[in-house]
């Protein structure tokens, strides 16, 4: 795993505490709850925790008491301007969720609550706006701590940040899982959860196998504590269990947040951490002196303020009027004395040291600037399955003799991903609100990144499918390179236990034809695929699924089907494999090779050994330089131009480098892409570099597939996007007396079900059930089935009510068993069932043989059940909730996890909804 240390660099940490707030209920109908006295010890014992700590210098951190709106804002982006190696962001106060649960909103001092049909949060930041503001810092990492009430709600907007390289650099820990409300403590100590992490950074985090606490507290490490803990010692205001949540993207990257206290070294010392950070990035010349300058300034404006201090207490504003001489002291006598004249030596003194201090600034500045002039930025986007080996390939060449001069970089270059289909749609069709977003709606700055200068698709028809054909106007011109420089055929990794022996068997054959002898193999043997809308990998596996000519999407797609959404790249798709040992040993996955050799940087656990095998008729990665030229941006279009060229020419091994026959490793980006097992992109598709046949590759594993073409990738996408065609759901909501505990807001049953509707489209149909017994049906219509809009079904759910009835969930389930199947009798849409229940009434399902009858009933009717049970034990192994969801090849949802994700993960998978 890697570890950044920030330690020596250019830190910030801004600590927002908010206890006090100016609108508070019942005294104001649209304030806040009330106030928060013990957030305000938060802020003291926090910083001293990290002054301690060692990561952060004092002048780094910035508290900001009960801000307003405003100076939140402002505050938090000089916070990220200043930042260079880690951006901490705390938050502590009261936290606000709409309705939909899809935000979570940190209310300021003045913060209110403006009801109607939608709620509206003023005073308030959305946290959707506070990571765009994050995202623009230039610092190396980012951590974001909330302790509030809804804090989990944070993890939805976290994952919904399309562009992999915002994620990877942004961590969050928040205090409580979403949709819980949690108890600030008393008024005279810390809120129980930072009170613990303050605990957890000052006396250290004992390690994984209980050996001892180790000398320096991780991100990942306190997160873990901080679950285990809070988990076993406090309960929310539900009476859940309270777990501390975090995010941070595959393949961590853990952080350092400081050293506990007695670990060796004086407290706040500094000179022994920098020199212990062997993990951490080295900082660069320029980075170094602009930590210096920010030292130095810090250091005159102390000196400053002392002298102020000094002048103004000593001397006293009376001495700068002669008119104002003291009446009982002799004429000429100024009024101090000899104190007068030390303070004056001092002033002296100071004023020398403000000028040397300027001048020794100035001075460092100006060398700098006479020996290495600042170097032009390009900005390069790529495909999110290559992001990783055009970033090796980018931090080789900056340093490599093509890019430096007497020792002075030329060139900088950014390196982003972001998924495949909307940067196409994004270059295609939105290039005028990527320079100038006007909506929310439609900002493709924030959903995929910068306007690049370069652009590395998966594929050369990636590039042809994102020119622009309408007569619409476009501001971006492409300019691809007539032909790949790389190239890695799609393969199917298969653990080696269920692989063909010999090579010839594995190769020469189509996909089909190689999981049909899969299949004879090994009959429970599963095929697995990334999501074809975030990488062209993925979209190239799609294109093999479905065939030529009219494929039967529907079969292919069930073919290939998995619980939960498909991992986002094959990167991820091969780093989650192992986390179940069966799940690993059984499934074949569709990737690029080169990922067999350079492997996916999250190899923590033992993976079973995979081989190769080569379909021959799914089209292989074919990785693209394009120059991308946006209208209006010539200012500086030859150093831009030259820049590009330059790094094109390295990369693709198509100019003279510099460093032919100079005796290093690497000469050009080829090489670096060789390393990482990528061929030749032409004739008999050699590997660039050797590699060891042990890693179940084959040399040459025959004729590949011809190449993907631009109509072919389009068609595959919208077949997918169409697959199986509108959605069925019926919900099931349990309305008994017992549910009332669990009732209300965005967190109570009703709430629960209406944050799933967002995945629901349209021409889906569904429908709503209370379930409780009042007469002979175990249920009652809430909301019929059939297509809806979505505030018209969340009106319905409004309406709900608990019923003093016990429910019936046998009754219940069978009649929606029975119901869907008669639904889904003549066509192949898919169908979900989804019941939201508190297990109270279980005795039905259990008496008279009526589980055993459900179990039956769910296995024979073909629809899936999600069982979603509020209530941490509901999926324990053996219990009702768990057979039946398996029995149905549905999945089980408890509180143990993130039920509500988990459920919207669910619905949309049924639906053709946009979220």
């Amino acid at each position: 795993m890697d570890r950044f240390d920030p330690r020596g660099k250019v830190n910030r940490a801004l600590l927002v505490g908010v206890s006090e707030y100016e609108f508070t209920r019942p005294k104001h109908r649209d304030g806040v709850p009330g106030q928060l006295p013990a957030v305000a010890h938060n802020l003291a014992v926090l910083v001293r925790a990290l002054e301690r700590g060692g990561v952060l210098r004092p002048l780094e951190i910035t508290v900001a008491r009960s801000p307003r709106l405003a100076d939140f804002r402002h505050s938090l982006r000089a916070a990220a301007d200043s930042a260079e190696g880690l951006l901490l962001l705390y938050f502590a106060g009261h936290g606000a969720v709409p309705s939909a649960g899809d935000e979570l909103w940190l209310q300021m001092r003045d913060a209110e609550v403006v009801r109607g049909e939608t709620a509206g949060f003023e005073g308030a930041a959305r946290f959707t706006n506070v990571l765009r503001i994050l995202a623009n810092s230039h610092a190396e990492r980012i951590v974001v701590v909330l302790d509030c009430c809804n804090a989990g709600n944070a993890a939805r907007v976290w994952e919904a940040v399309e562009r992999p390289d915002v994620r990877r650099r942004v961590s969050v820990l928040m205090s409580v899982q979403a949709n819980h409300r949690i108890d600030a403590g008393d008024a005279d100590s810390p809120t129980p959860f930072t009170a613990r992490m303050v605990e957890l950074l000052t006396s250290g985090v004992e390690d994984r196998e209980g050996e001892g606490r180790g000398d320096e507290v991780h991100f990942l490490a306190l997160a873990e504590a901080l679950r285990a803990y809070m988990s076993t010692h406090h309960r929310t205001e539900r009476g859940e269990a309270w777990e501390p949540q975090s995010r941070t993207e595959n393949p961590p990257v853990d952080v350092v947040l400081g050293i506990r206290a007695g670990a060796g070294r004086p407290v706040g010392s500094r000179a022994e951490a920098v020199g212990t950070g062997a993990a951490s990035r080295p900082t660069s010349g320029r980075r170094r002196h602009r930590a210096f300058v920010a030292r130095v300034r810090a250091a005159e404006a102390r000196v400053r303020a002392a002298a102020a201090r000094l002048w103004s207490g000593v001397v006293g504003p009376g001495a700068l009027r002669l008119s104002a001489a003291a009446p009982h002291r002799p004429p000429g006598h100024a009024p101090g004395g000899r104190s007068t004249r030390r303070a004056a030596v001092v002033l002296l003194v100071l004023a020398a040291a403000l000028g040397l201090v300027g001048y020794f600034v100035v001075d460092n500045a100006a060398s700098d600037r006479s020996a290495c002039g600042p170097p032009v930025e390009l900005r390069l986007l790529t495909d999110p399955d290559l992001e990783s080996t055009v970033r090796k390939a980018a931090d080789t060449y900056l340093t490599s003799a093509a890019n430096t001069t007497g020792g002075c970089r030329r060139s900088g270059i950014t390196v982003y991903g972001a998924g495949s289909a909307a940067v196409v749609a994004g270059l295609r069709d939105q290039s005028d609100p990527w320079q100038r977003p006007v909506s929310d709606d439609t900002d493709p700055q924030r959903d995929i990144g910068p306007q690049p200068d370069i652009w590395i698709p998966g594929t050369r028809a990636t590039a042809a499918r994102a020119r622009s054909f309408g007569v619409a106007r476009t501001y971006v011109t492409l300019e691809p390179d007539a032909a790949p420089f790389a190239y890695s055929p799609m393969v199917l990794s298969l653990p080696q236990g269920i692989a063909e022996d010999s090579q010839r068997d594995r190769t020469g054959d189509s996909l089909a034809g190689l999981r049909a002898k899969l299949a004879r193999r090994d009959k429970s043997a599963s095929v697995r695929r990334p999501d074809p809308e975030y990488t062209d990998s993925a979209l190239l596996a799609t294109v093999g699924l479905y065939g030529p000519g009219r494929a039967d999407v529907g079969r292919a797609e069930g073919s290939v089907a998995q619980t939960g959404p498909p991992a986002p790249t094959a990167g991820d798709l091969l780093c989650t494999l192992p986390d179940n040992e069966d799940t690993d040993r059984s499934t074949a996955a569709l990737v690029p090779e080169f990922l067999m050799v350079s492997g996916v940087g999250c190899d923590r656990t033992t993976r079973t050994p995979r081989m190769a095998e080569y379909p021959d008729d799914v089209p292989g990665l074919t990785p693209t330089f394009v120059r991308v030229r946006w209208t209006g941006g010539d200012k500086d279009e030859a150093a831009r131009d030259d820049a590009v060229r330059r790094f094109h020419d390295w990369l693709t091994g198509t100019g003279d480098t510099g460093e032919k026959n100079s005796g290093k490793q690497v000469d050009d980006g080829l090489a670096v892409f060789g390393q990482d097992g990528f061929r030749a992109p032409s004739g008999s598709h050699a590997f660039l570099a050797a590699h060891d046949s042990a890693t179940g590759l084959i040399s040459d594993p025959g004729r590949p597939a011809g190449a993907a073409g631009a109509e072919a990738m389009d068609t595959a996408l919208n077949q997918y996007r169409n697959a199986k065609g509108p959605g069925r759901v019926l919900f099931l909501l349990d309305s008994s007396g017992s549910m009332a505990g669990l009732w209300q807001g965005p967190g109570g049953a009703p709430g629960i079900l209406k944050q799933s509707l967002g995945g629901l489209g349209t021409q889906d149909e569904y429908g709503v059930w209370s379930v409780a017994s009042l007469g002979r049906s175990p249920y009652a219509e809430l909301l019929p089935f059939g297509p809806h809009k979505r505030g018209d079904a969340e009106r319905a759910l409004d309406g709900a009510a608990v019923k003093d009835a016990e429910a019936d969930p046998y009754g219940a389930l069978k009649a929606a068993l029975d119901t869907m199947a008669q639904k889904g009798r003549d066509d192949d849409r898919p169908e979900l069932i989804v019941f939201l229940t508190d297990d109270e009434d279980d005795n039905h399902l259990t008496a008279k043989g009526h589980l055993d009858e459900l179990l039956t009933s769910a296995r024979t009717k073909g629809v899936p059940v999600v069982m979603a049970a509020l209530d941490s034990g509901g999926c324990a192994k053996g219990r009702p909730d768990q057979r039946i969801s398996d029995a149905s090849g549905g999945r089980c949802l408890d509180t143990k996890g993130d039920l509500v994700a988990g459920l919207r993960d669910e619905v949309a998978r049924t639906g053709t909804g946009d979220e």
